[in-house]
């Protein structure tokens, strides 16, 4: 096999996976199911990944990884403190929508995690989490935005993570209208008072 199949492979592995997971637990998909689902015999499979909780780790940070590219840009770019926490929002609803399944494992299966895999995924969590902070108070210290306690980053993304249950790409509202509805919410709350 060429590194281009052995990586088409693990990616085919790892996306059919994620639906399993999110459809039956981590827990609750054996890799017997795995392995007849993607069609491969048990030593194929292992030999395209280390474990099955190898492939939660890849599901899992695969799905934040593509998420603080794009986030760790808009941070550092030009623009208000809101305009910036609207483009945030809208990457975060986008990238939900488009891998609902991976969200749902990433939120219901990320505490199956252990040792190294596990610390590595909350350092990305909270990588992440740090982004909307620093915006957060950009927004307090340019004006924007009165007193934010910190807590509150946790109860903003709180709100936009749980759409994994119900967002999808070809719902009623785009994503990114979504995230302007929330938006105007949160940012209306945010906003100093003169």
């Amino acid at each position: 096999m060429t590194a281009t199949n052995d990586s088409a492979a693990r990616e085919r592995i790892h996306r059919t996976a994620a639906e399993l997971f999110a459809r039956n637990g981590y827990h609750g998909t054996g890799m017997s199911e795995l392995s007849e689902a993607v069609g491969l015999g048990r030593g194929a499979l292992y030999y395209h990944i280390v474990s099955k909780e190898s492939v939660l780790y890849a599901i899992t940070a695969g799905a934040i990884e593509q998420l603080i590219k794009p986030s760790d840009l808009i941070v550092q770019g030009d623009g208000t403190a809101e305009a910036r926490i609207r483009e945030l929002a809208r990457v975060l609803m986008r990238n939900i929508a488009e891998l609902s399944n991976q969200w749902t494992v990433f939120f219901r299966e990320h505490s199956s995690l252990t040792g190294q895999w596990h610390e590595d995924l909350m350092h990305k969590r909270e990588h992440y989490e740090g982004l909307w902070w620093q915006l957060l108070q950009e927004g307090v210290a340019s004006g924007e935005f009165g007193p934010v306690p910190q807590i509150v980053t946790k109860g903003v993304l709180g709100m936009f993570n749980y759409s994994y249950l119900w967002l999808r790409v070809d719902g009623l509202s785009t994503p990114e209208d979504v995230a302007d509805l929330f938006c105007d919410v949160l940012l209306g709350g945010l906003r100093a008072t003169e």
